[in-house]
C-alpha cells in the first residue's frame, strides 16, 4: 500500500513538473515575441525619425544658405550656346571634390571651386583708331597719335618694343583725331589695351578710363569713370570685381605684369574685361560714351596694344551674305604664328558656329600688312592660318572640315599708309567651302 502511494506521488510530481516547465516555456515564448514585436518597433519608429530628422537637417541648411550655389549637373550638348550674339553672356561654375568629416564619420563634401567665364569678346571689325606705338616713334618724345589733357607721357621702349610711358605724377592722355569735339565712338564698338602695373604695394596703381575726351567733350559724353586696379575693375562706383579668387589689396602687384583690358559697347550694353575674364555686364548704361581718356595716377606705368574699333555684323549673317568671315582680332605674337590669350574670344564664337551647323566648312587663311618682305608675309600668313586651324581641331573640330592657307600681303582691305589700315589688312579670314 505505501508502495502504491509512493508511485502514485511520484506521477503527480512528474505531471506537475512538465506542466510548469510547459506554462514556462509558454510564457517565456510570449514574452520573446512581445520583445520582438517591441524591437521591431523601436527599430521602424527610429528609422522614421532618423528620416524627419535628415528632412529638417536640410531645410535648416537651406535656411542657413549651407547649401547655396549647390545645383544638379545637367547635360549639355556642345555647341548648344548661341553664337550670334557677339558679347554672349557665358559663365561657367565647376565645384571639386575635398574631404571633411562629419558626426565622426568620413564623409567627402563638395566644395565650390570657380571657373570663371570664358573670354567671349569679339573685336569690332573695323578698326578706326589704332596704336602700338609704332618702332618708329622716337623714344623720350611724347606719343604722335596722342594728345595731353594734363600731366606728361613719353615713348619708353621696354624688353624691345616701344611703350606709352606715364612720368613723375602720371598723366591724362586722348586719341590724337580730328574733329575730336564730335562723338566718334560709334553706337557698337569696342576698345582694347595693354596696362602695366610694377611689382609692390604703391600709392595711386591705378588707371581711370573716362568715356569722353575730357579736353574737347569737357562737357559731354560719359559720365563716371572705369578704374583699373592691378587685380581688378569698378565701374562707377560698383564693387571691385576680381577675375580669380585671389583678392589682393587694391594697389597690391605681387610680380609686376600686363594686364589686358577689353570694353564692348552695343547700343546701351556695357561690358568690360580683364585679361580672359569678363567683370564688368551692365544691360542697360545710362548716357552716351563720346570719347576715350586714360588717366594714370603714377609714374612708372605703361600703355601699349590701343585699339578702337566698329563692330559689324553677326557672324552667322557675315556667312549667309559674304560666304566668309574676316576677323582682324585674331592676335599673334609680332612676326610669329603664335596666338596671343585675346584671340579666345573670335575663335570660340567660330567653334560654337561650326558645332551648331555641322554643314560649314572653312579654309582658314591668314593675311598681313605690307611691313617686311613678300616672301616673309607669305610665309608667316600661311602659318598663321594652320595655326588657328590646329586650334580648332584641338577643341574638337573634325579636321575635314578644315583647311588652311596664306595670302600674305598680296590681298588688302585697306590701305597700309595707316596704323589703322594695317591693322585692317592683319586678318584671318574663314571662307566658306
Amino acid at each position: 500500500m505505501k508502495l502504491l502511494k509512493s508511485t502514485l506521488v511520484v506521477i503527480l510530481l512528474i505531471g506537475f513538473t512538465q506542466n510548469s516547465q510547459a506554462q514556462f516555456l509558454k510564457k517565456l515564448a510570449k514574452k520573446a515575441e512581445e520583445k520582438i514585436e517591441r524591437e521591431a518597433e523601436n527599430r521602424a519608429e527610429r528609422r522614421v525619425n532618423k528620416g524627419i530628422d535628415k528632412g529638417y537637417d536640410g531645410i535648416e541648411d537651406e535656411i542657413d544658405g549651407k547649401n547655396k550655389g549647390k545645383k544638379k549637373k545637367s547635360k549639355k550638348k556642345k555647341g548648344d550656346d548661341d553664337d550670334d550674339d557677339d558679347q554672349s553672356d557665358d559663365n561657367t561654375n565647376s565645384n571639386d571634390d575635398s574631404s571633411s568629416s562629419k558626426k565622426g564619420k568620413n564623409s567627402k563634401k563638395k566644395a565650390p571651386t570657380v571657373v570663371w567665364s570664358k573670354f567671349d569678346f569679339v573685336p569690332g571689325d573695323t578698326v578706326i583708331f589704332e596704336d602700338g606705338p609704332s618702332a618708329d616713334e622716337e623714344n623720350g618724345e611724347f606719343p604722335s597719335r596722342w594728345d595731353l589733357y594734363k600731366g606728361s607721357a613719353e615713348i619708353a621702349n621696354v624688353n624691345g618694343e616701344n611703350v606709352i610711358m606715364f612720368i613723375d605724377k602720371g598723366g591724362e592722355i586722348i586719341p590724337y583725331l580730328k574733329n575730336s569735339d564730335n562723338d566718334y565712338l560709334p553706337e557698337v564698338f569696342t576698345i582694347e589695351f595693354d596696362v602695366w602695373f610694377e611689382k609692390g604695394h604703391t600709392t595711386n596703381n591705378r588707371f581711370f578710363i573716362s568715356f569722353r575726351d575730357k579736353k574737347n567733350q569737357w562737357n559731354k559724353g560719359l559720365k563716371g569713370n572705369l578704374t583699373v586696379y592691378p587685380n581688378g575693375i569698378e565701374f562707377e562706383g560698383t564693387d571691385k570685381r576680381y577675375p580669380g579668387p585671389e583678392k589682393l589689396g587694391w594697389s597690391d602687384e605681387p610680380v609686376g605684369k600686363w594686364r589686358h583690358i577689353s570694353i564692348a559697347y552695343t547700343k546701351g550694353k556695357f561690358k568690360a574685361y580683364m585679361d580672359d575674364t569678363r567683370l564688368i555686364n551692365v544691360p542697360h548704361l545710362e548716357g552716351n560714351p563720346w570719347g576715350f581718356t586714360i588717366h594714370s595716377q603714377k609714374g612708372n606705368q605703361y600703355l601699349k596694344n590701343f585699339r578702337i574699333a566698329k563692330g559689324g555684323v553677326k557672324y552667322y549673317d557675315r556667312v549667309l551674305s559674304e560666304g566668309k568671315i574676316i576677323v582682324n582680332g585674331i592676335k599673334f605674337d609680332v612676326n610669329k604664328a603664335t596666338l596671343k590669350a585675346e584671340s579666345m574670344g573670335p575663335i570660340n564664337r567660330i567653334y560654337k558656329l561650326m558645332n551648331k551647323n555641322p554643314d560649314l566648312n572653312f579654309s582658314v587663311e591668314g593675311h598681313t600688312d605690307s611691313d617686311g618682305g613678300d616672301a616673309a608675309n607669305m610665309s608667316l600668313s600661311k602659318a598663321r592660318g594652320k595655326a588657328v586651324m590646329d586650334k580648332l581641331i584641338a577643341m574638337g573640330i573634325k579636321s575635314s572640315r578644315l583647311k588652311s592657307g596664306g595670302f600674305g600681303e598680296s590681298k588688302p582691305l585697306d590701305n597700309n599708309s595707316t596704323p589703322e589700315g594695317k591693322a585692317n589688312n592683319r586678318r584671318v579670314e574663314f571662307v566658306k567651302f
